[in-house]
């Protein structure tokens, strides 16, 4: 495991299926995790919300295929337990931003990572994020 941990918001896990302005950055983000430079890690709710999103534009078998490589190779998947709930709440009335937004912020201030978003409307005001696209 890498010294460097980086929390990932389901913007940055989109891109990696559809291209779109920072797939490519969000591409390396994937490419450092695997060679071991940095700790990919993600709130369980990335994973619906990605795998979603490849299911709805690209169909049932390539969202298959998503999950078998996440669950091989990509980024550590934080399952939600009852105590974070109170940071996320408070995490979204911070932010004013949704739940599932707030889960990434909640995990990256939990545990000292640094969150990376594309979505500036919902992130922007998190202390060090790293916005991509």
């Amino acid at each position: 495991m890498s010294e460097e941990l980086l929390v990932l918001d389901s913007s940055v896990g989109v891109k990696w299926v559809k291209p779109e302005e920072g797939s490519d950055e969000a591409l390396a983000l994937l490419l450092s995790h695997a060679a071991g430079e940095v700790t990919l890690a993600v709130a369980d709710v990335f994973v619906y919300e990605v795998l979603d999103v490849t299911r709805r534009t690209y169909g049932r078998p390539r969202a298959v295929a998503l999950w078998e490589r996440l669950a091989d190779q990509g980024p550590l998947v934080v399952p939600t337990d009852p105590d974070s709930f109170p940071d996320i709440l408070e995490m979204s009335r911070r932010l004013d931003c949704s739940l599932y937004d707030a889960a990434a912020p909640a995990l990256a201030a939990r545990y000292g990572g640094t969150l990376v978003s594309a979505d500036a409307r919902a992130h922007a005001g998190f202390p060090g994020v790293r916005l991509i696209g």
